[in-house]
């Protein structure tokens, strides 16, 4: 039997502010019994926003009928940005500091803002480009969370969406498992939310009439859904990763379908 009754799919995108609708931000939601299907922004609204999606989050991860979801952006930085400032090996801790830099959930807050020195105090909480965690050089073509303004980047979805998952960890403390930061075991009943690269999965899945970020929303609920169903999700959330590999990625999290 499944452990999941929703598969959802999030498309991020780092534009412009966090209030503001976006065509690049996709949902789309899968059953058991149910292929992915779009799931439409808020009622008046054309689009999602990045609020709307994490409030949408907040509304469906509190449901008793547990829910995996994946989102197209990291969740965590690569292991020589918390060496450089001093930080704790500990991801709420992480979230904190990285929020208090980059307020990139604030109102009217564009993450060129902080870049540009006039929001916040990004330029206290720099990274290098050469810096990737060790899944990204696991995945091949996943660039460095810090590789801003280039073809594929996912540096400012990624520094944008990062205050929003810390919104719903504070919010949800008891519902939802950040995974693999929580554990990579996954606890029955429970919602989890993990860190998705839709370009492993989107070539196996048909196009059909949906755009590229569509698509993109589309293939990580088709593939989580596939995944469960046919017994090939449960060695995914366990990688294959040395014995002081591991640490590093429960630090700089993991995304998953990468083994």
């Amino acid at each position: 039997m499944p452990q999941f009754e929703r598969y959802i799919g999030i498309d991020y995108s780092g534009a412009k502010t966090p209030e503001a609708q976006l065509p690049g931000l996709r949902v789309y939601m899968a059953t058991p019994v149910r292929p992915p299907t779009e799931v439409a922004p808020p009622v008046g609204r054309r689009c999602w926003s990045r609020q709307d999606i994490a409030e949408w989050l907040c509304g469906e991860l509190v449901k008793t009928e547990p829910a995996i979801v994946g989102i197209d952006h990291a969740f965590s930085f690569p292991l020589p940005y918390f060496e450089a400032y001093g930080l704790a090996h500990d991801w709420p801790a992480f979230l904190d500091d990285f929020q208090r830099h980059w307020p990139t959930d604030q109102p009217h807050s564009y993450v060129d803002f902080v870049r540009d020195g006039e929001v916040g105090q990004g330029e206290l909480r720099q990274g290098a480009t050469r810096w990737r965690r060790l899944t990204d050089r696991r995945a091949g073509p996943a660039k460095s969370v810090f590789h801003f303004d280039v073809p594929g980047s996912v540096a400012k979805s990624t520094h944008a969406g990062l205050p929003w998952l810390r919104l719903i960890r504070q919010r949800l403390p008891q519902r939802v498992h950040f995974w693999p930061f929580d554990g990579w075991d996954l606890p029955p009943g429970r919602s989890v939310v993990a860190e998705a690269y839709p370009v492993l999965w989107s070539r196996a899945f048909p196009r059909a009439d949906r755009t590229s970020d569509q698509h993109d929303a589309y293939s990580i609920a088709a593939w989580l859904r596939l995944a469960e169903l046919n017994g090939t999700l449960e060695p995914f959330l366990r990688p294959e990763l040395k014995e002081d590999e591991e640490p590093i990625a429960r630090i700089e999290g993991w995304i998953l379908g990468v083994a």
